[in-house]
């Protein structure tokens, strides 16, 4: 089996997940989703946080490229970085991808999030393996024990990634947290489904 099937059969999941300002959609629909350095040279709205940006910056995925040169998708969308948004969630959209990317050439997953220094990176073959998808998919990450709840909440972010760009073609619908968010994002041009789901959100 690719990637991809043994990711479905593991998970029952058919999606990646992208969370992105709603302002780049029309550039995301033009351009594909870009990594961080491709889109660092057009205009574009960040809702990424800055102090991991940097730290982002200076790592290299072992045997692969910089980890800004890869477009970076979650296992989950619920996780910390959209909590660490939840302020701006009239102004973000979730795209669900086709978990078939996992079978394009040179996809790298990371076991955590990638800029943890205790991330694993896999081919996503080894990946599958590897990954404790029940703590990625669980609801919470929050713990009596700091230390298990920080290890919790940097599993709770792995990674897809993927070099340079994925076509818009991937891309299977978006989900918004209410009907406002979803007009925003029908008016810049948003020509697929589009689905209101506010229990993903915080």
């Amino acid at each position: 089996m690719n990637p991809s099937e043994i990711f479905t059969n593991i998970t029952k999941q058919t999606g990646l997940y992208n969370i992105q300002a709603i302002e780049n959609i029309p550039s995301i629909m033009q351009r594909g989703l870009l990594s961080n350095e491709k889109a660092a040279r057009i205009a574009h709205t960040s809702i990424a946080m800055n102090e991991v940006q940097e730290r982002r910056d200076k790592i290299r995925v072992p045997n692969g490229l910089k980890l800004h040169q890869y477009v970076n998708v979650y296992f989950d969308p619920h996780n910390p970085m959209l909590s660490a948004r939840r302020d701006q969630n009239n102004d973000i959209c979730i795209l669900k991808i086709d978990c078939g990317i996992l079978d394009m050439p040179d996809v790298v997953v990371s076991d955590r999030n990638a800029s943890s220094d205790y991330a694993g990176f896999y081919s996503p073959k080894t990946g599958m393996e590897e990954i404790d998808f029940n703590l990625v998919y669980a609801r919470y990450w929050t713990d009596e024990d700091y230390y298990v709840q920080m290890e919790k909440k940097s599993i709770k972010c792995a990674e897809v990634l993927v070099p340079y760009v994925i076509l818009y073609e991937y891309i299977i619908c978006a989900a918004v947290i209410d009907k406002n968010a979803a007009h925003k994002l029908e008016d810049v041009g948003f020509d697929k489904k589009i689905e209101i789901v506010p229990r993903v959100f915080f």
